[in-house]
């Protein structure tokens, strides 16, 4: 049985990325990753602006307070100025370009008019309140390395030096399907001994989250050659196939015995809590993971080892999650056999700093802890925590998206 850590390393050292890529248009790139990388050919900003609105002003003209200039012009954003000459200032406005001869900005709090006299009340200093010229991005500058997620920031990047289009990994295609006849899908009366299926609705939400291509299998019935026919199928259409439920060692469990019957399985279990039954394998070209059936497994064992497995196939540089120190508002005395991962819920103590709540129930058929927490508590194995000791927090957004 593999730690935590080691099934971690042996999935990543397993994912290879994709080495196909497209173009498209930057509006049409969120959550891609990119294949190669942006390249600025602009200054960002182009000209010397404003950061305040204010007068913009030779500081040579205001070396005492109460200073009086003639206001010559009005410039606001999207305008250029004339060159301002000696007693002159220039109305101007957030964004604006400076206008030549112009050396510093005065806020308008620091400055009265009447008429088209400004009287100037604080002595500026050259460059005050002036964001220059390519402050930001000089031409030549590298702005975006292949590898990159596109999310709403690195898009507004990739425009603000006029880009259009990217050059992005193609999207990784991802094929489902949860096994148990156990399971009816929402919308469809319950008969005896049978329960909602959460997994398909988290997967898939988890999978979009990503930005992959989903294959939604639906549900397969709970035999052997039905779990097999899916299998082949899935491994026709997608690059990567992920299962919740029937990797056990039950009778009922038919999914890691397909897999063997139709590839390999490299990897099975994991010293973790919730969790444990983990598989790795492939069938033909596609990589298979098998994730555990209970609702808070299949989600932790996803957000921790898929994720960042997927991530990587995805050619994104960034894969792995951060942690956190944070206090304890809980006692954990009794010391587990597995790394555990608590839902927790980050909260301000008394002295206002941070500490993390755990939910009452850490069962792995409690989903409801899961939308309670906003992340995990990572506990080693063995690990003891009093109240107020620091533990290891791992957010919910360092593995969601």
């Amino acid at each position: 049985m593999l730690t935590a850590a080691e099934l971690l390393q042996e999935l990543l050292n397993r994912a290879h990325p994709l080495d196909e890529s497209e173009t498209v248009e930057l509006s049409k790139a969120y959550n891609r990753v990119l294949a190669k990388g942006l390249t600025s050919f602009v200054s960002v900003p182009p000209l010397d602006n404003t950061a305040m609105d204010g007068y913009a002003v030779r500081s040579r003209d205001c070396r005492q307070p109460d200073s009086k200039l003639t206001v010559s012009q009005r410039i606001a954003a999207g305008q250029v100025g004339k060159p301002l000459g000696h007693g002159e200032a220039a109305r101007i406005f957030t964004g604006a370009p400076v206008p030549p001869h112009a050396d510093a900005v005065v806020m308008q709090e620091d400055a009265s008019l009447e008429g088209d006299t400004v009287t100037i009340y604080k002595v500026p200093h050259p460059g005050d309140n002036i964001r220059r010229a390519g402050e930001d991005i000089r031409p030549g500058t590298d702005v975006l390395m292949p590898g990159t997620r596109l999310k709403g920031a690195e898009l507004g990047l990739a425009a603000s030096i006029g880009s259009t289009e990217a050059k992005v990994v193609r999207r990784l295609k991802v094929a489902m399907f949860s096994t148990g006849d156990e399971l009816a899908e929402p919308g469809i009366p319950l008969r005896p001994g049978q329960i909602y299926n959460s997994n398909r609705a988290t997967l898939a939400g988890l999978l979009r989250g990503l930005g992959v291509e989903v294959i939604d299998l639906g549900v397969v019935k709970d035999t052997f050659d039905a779990t097999r026919a899916a299998l082949e199928k899935a491994a026709k259409r997608a690059d990567v196939i992920i299962t919740t439920g029937g990797v056990s060692v039950g009778e009922e469990d038919h999914v890691k015995a397909a897999v063997e019957t139709l590839g390999c399985i490299d990897i099975w279990k994991v010293a973790m809590k919730p969790g444990k039954p983990v598989v790795y394998g492939r069938i033909g070209e596609a990589d298979f993971i098998g994730l555990p059936g209970n609702p808070v497994s299949a989600f932790a064992t996803f957000c921790l080892f898929a994720r960042p497995f997927l991530l990587k196939r995805m050619g994104a540089s960034q894969v792995l999650y951060r942690a956190y120190p944070v206090r304890a508002a809980f006692d954990w005395p009794k010391p587990g056999k597995r790394r555990e991962f608590l839902r927790g819920h980050m909260v301000a103590g008394l002295d206002g700093a941070a500490e993390v709540r755990i939910y009452p129930n850490q069962s792995s058929g409690v989903l409801t802890s899961v939308v309670w927490g906003d992340g995990f508590v990572d506990l080693d194995i063995g690990q003891t925590v009093l109240r107020g000791e620091w533990v290891r927090f791992i957010p919910f957004s360092e593995v969601v998206e």
